[in-house]
């Protein structure tokens, strides 16, 4: 088994690397003048079982084109089998037309790295479920639900929580995490009265005298999370966390998140923290790294995956 790792998220890698007690195989991913990329595997990769570490996060054109050169670079080398391992799947949020001549880049995505030659995708709390069907190929969509609940045990104990959906399409996974931490769930109905008019929050479910703790997995320009815990502060609310798996923050987010009524924002590392994030005092990162670790171990030894679930 080897590990090779684009630019993407170095850290993460090295540190699943740690994990499996097993170093980064030796490659140059770099840019030509031209912003071209080019990619040298400087081992021997023949006939090995290859684990591909890259998130397609921002800039994702280009992350996603340095996977894609990787797994043709390894093909080309003779690996025996290569599996794209993907903490945050880019363009997860065009699953579907939402309108007429608009396309599905989650298909088009899938059907790239399956064309490159991945044999496989390892990927954590896909948008949506179904893109795992985009595939033609083996796909494992991990949950960071395990790491969230283990977290938010050990910072609030038995305290009295309720687990918040921050909108109606994340009630699933609200649920689940609420179930594991035997709490009560509420859900943040959002509708906008009128065009040019904001958003007016409806809460449903007892949060008053309450901490409070929204679970979603994508925090992008974190404006319906801040309004959110806006609108459970003024019903009541003791105090408002948040638990998101994929931090993509972009914009202005990181400080929209100091200035809110939220207590801390907690994501996990399957996106590199800038360093905006980093310094913020109410933002906080879990380790994702022993899970995607043992998802690889298991993997590379035909071993069942699912029981990480649990």
């Amino acid at each position: 088994m080897k590990l090779l790792s684009g630019n993407s998220n170095r850290p993460l890698a090295e540190a699943i690397g740690s994990y499996l007690n097993l170093p980064l195989t030796k490659a140059s991913v770099r840019r030509f003048a031209d912003m071209e990329v080019f990619v040298e595997i400087e081992e021997n990769v023949r006939g090995e079982d290859v684990f591909v570490i890259q998130s397609t996060s921002y800039p994702a054109n280009d992350h996603l084109m340095e996977l894609l050169i990787c797994i043709d670079a390894l093909n080309r080398a003779s690996a025996r089998r290569i599996t794209a391992v993907i903490p945050y799947f880019g363009y997860a949020r065009q699953d579907r037309k939402p309108g007429p001549r608009t396309p599905i880049s989650a298909k088009l995505v899938a059907n790239l790295i399956t064309t490159a030659g991945a044999d496989r995708v390892l990927t954590l709390d896909l948008h949506a479920g179904q893109i795992q069907g985009f595939f033609d190929i083996p796909t494992d969509n991990l949950f960071s639900a395990p790491v969230l609940v283990r977290d938010i045990k050990e910072q609030f104990g038995d305290k009295p929580l309720v687990i918040v959906s921050p909108d109606v399409g994340g009630v699933v996974r609200a649920r689940a995490v609420a179930k594991r931490v035997n709490a009560d769930l509420a859900i943040v109905d959002k509708r906008r009265e009128r065009a040019g008019e904001s958003e007016v929050m409806n809460i449903i479910g007892d949060v008053k005298g309450r901490i409070c703790i929204m679970v979603d997995d994508i925090v992008d320009s974190a404006g319906t999370l801040c309004n959110a815990a806006g609108s459970l502060r003024e019903k009541g609310a003791e105090a408002v966390y948040a638990y998101v798996t994929h931090g993509v923050l972009s914009g202005g987010a990181v400080a929209r998140v100091k200035d809110s009524a939220l207590e801390s924002l907690v994501i996990t590392e399957s996106i590199a923290p800038t360093e905006a994030v980093q310094n913020a005092p109410n933002i906080r990162t879990v380790s994702i790294a022993p899970l995607m670790g043992e998802a690889v171990r298991r993997i590379s030894e035909e071993k069942s995956v699912s029981t990480l679930f649990d």
